[in-house]
């Protein structure tokens, strides 16, 4: 893919440039750029939705382009406030230095490792002294910062704010100073900070950086932006088999949205699928599955892929469900207030196991998968059809008991 097509795929991925004309200029210039991509190491395992600005950085990278990935160690002792209705734990640097490692790791399974430049902002951070400090906030207005929702809103709720959560937005902005960025990318929750960025540029005369803000990516669920704490999320680190299966549960109308904005899948082609989409000339279930491996095959072997897809098909496919898979019966009345299940009970009435510990050690160990995801607790959320898988070779479907009948193991 040449250099124009990368440009017109870059811009039109963006929802807001600072400003368009401006990055184009700089992208068709011939100069080497210096590409600036922040994080806070705070949590180190990476989802899809991180990965939507990284694909965009792979972008500029193969253009020939520096990326500097700035490994927020310093100010993730803060804690990004973007968002947050209250003060966040601190981190150790300790914690932030090891986080930011893991960080890095699954950043390189996007990025090429030996063309990615890695800093700590605590290299420039750490030497600054008071004098420095106060020469830095003294470029900004408590009322500037209070313009930031997160911040107006806890003030107006008489909600606490550390002096030390606005001087986070400040110090990644000079971040941006500190390695000269002539572009910064970011997701549209950081328009505030990478903004800053920009401004202070300009306070300490140094050539203004174009922000690039990328759409965050809407969750599993179809409505929250994906995040591990919603459980609405597909992780980078996740196995094959974990990850086909849960791209198959990505909603039908975001299809296309994942395609867009999680594969390397050409435009012009995805243009091609959405019309196939809108006219109903094909399944989505199909179309999904082509998802499935476009996005696992980014992060894993194809022997991976296709071990992965093989299982999908023979245990969640409908007609393999209902034709080979023994049911396990379940009985609803043993259904607690929470609406859970004990699932070591439900596994060892199986007759398969020749303890109740047997059982629970499985699970400790990540070898029971409900509907495809390994599971760590003792208890669930039972549903009628329901898969269970116990290792490799026992799988199950859950059926729930006939009222008034003796619960009765059908394998």
């Amino acid at each position: 893919m040449n250099n124009e097509n990368n440009i017109d795929i870059i811009v039109r991925k963006a929802v807001q440039i600072y400003s368009e004309d401006t990055l184009v200029k700089k992208l068709k210039s011939g100069k080497k750029l210096v590409v600036k991509f922040g994080a806070d190491p705070s949590r180190p395992d990476l989802h899809l939705g991180h990965t939507v600005p990284l694909r965009v950085l792979k972008m500029l990278q193969d253009m020939g382009h520096d990326i500097v990935f700035v490994i927020g160690d310093f100010t993730a002792m803060i804690g990004d406030p973007s968002g947050k209705s209250k003060t966040r734990p601190q981190l150790t640097f300790e914690e932030t230095r090891k986080s930011g490692e893991t960080y890095f790791k699954q950043v390189t399974k996007i990025l090429d490792k030996e063309k990615t430049k890695i800093v700590y902002n605590s290299e420039w951070l750490n030497k600054m002294n008071f004098k420095d400090v106060l020469e830095l906030t003294g470029k900004y207005t408590v009322a500037r910062l209070l313009e930031r929702d997160d911040f107006s809103n806890r003030f107006n709720n008489k909600t606490p704010i550390g002096v030390h959560e606005f001087m986070y937005p400040l110090m990644q902005g000079y971040d941006s100073v500190a390695i000269h960025a002539d572009i910064e990318i970011g997701g549209t929750d950081q328009t505030f900070n990478v903004m800053m960025g920009r401004n202070i540029q300009k306070d300490f005369g140094v050539a203004q950086q174009v922000p690039v803000f990328i759409p965050l990516l809407v969750g599993l669920d179809g409505k929250e932006k994906m995040s591990k704490s919603l459980g609405n999320y597909i992780g980078v680190n996740e196995d094959a088999k974990t990850m086909y299966t849960k791209v198959m549960k990505v909603p039908d109308d975001l299809i296309v949205t994942y395609y867009e904005l999680t594969t390397d899948i050409h435009p012009d082609k995805v243009k091609n699928i959405k019309k196939l989409l809108e006219k109903g000339e094909v399944n989505p279930r199909d179309i999904k599955m082509h998802l499935a491996r476009s996005i696992v095959s980014l992060y894993h072997t194809e022997e991976e892929l296709k071990e992965a897809e093989a299982n999908f098909q023979a245990i969640f496919q409908k007609k393999d469900i209902d034709v080979e898979l023994p049911e396990l019966v379940y009985d609803s009345n043993l259904i607690n207030d929470e609406g859970l299940y004990p699932l070591i009970d439900c596994i060892f009435s199986t007759g398969k196991y020749k303890s109740k510990s047997e059982v629970r050690r499985l699970i400790q160990q990540g070898a029971v998968k409900l509907n495809g995801e390994k599971t760590s607790e003792f208890s669930f959320v039972p549903e009628e059809g329901m898969v269970i898988q116990v290792g490799r070779g026992n799988v199950f479907k859950l059926k729930e008991q006939e009222k008034n009948k003796t619960l009765t193991k059908t394998l």
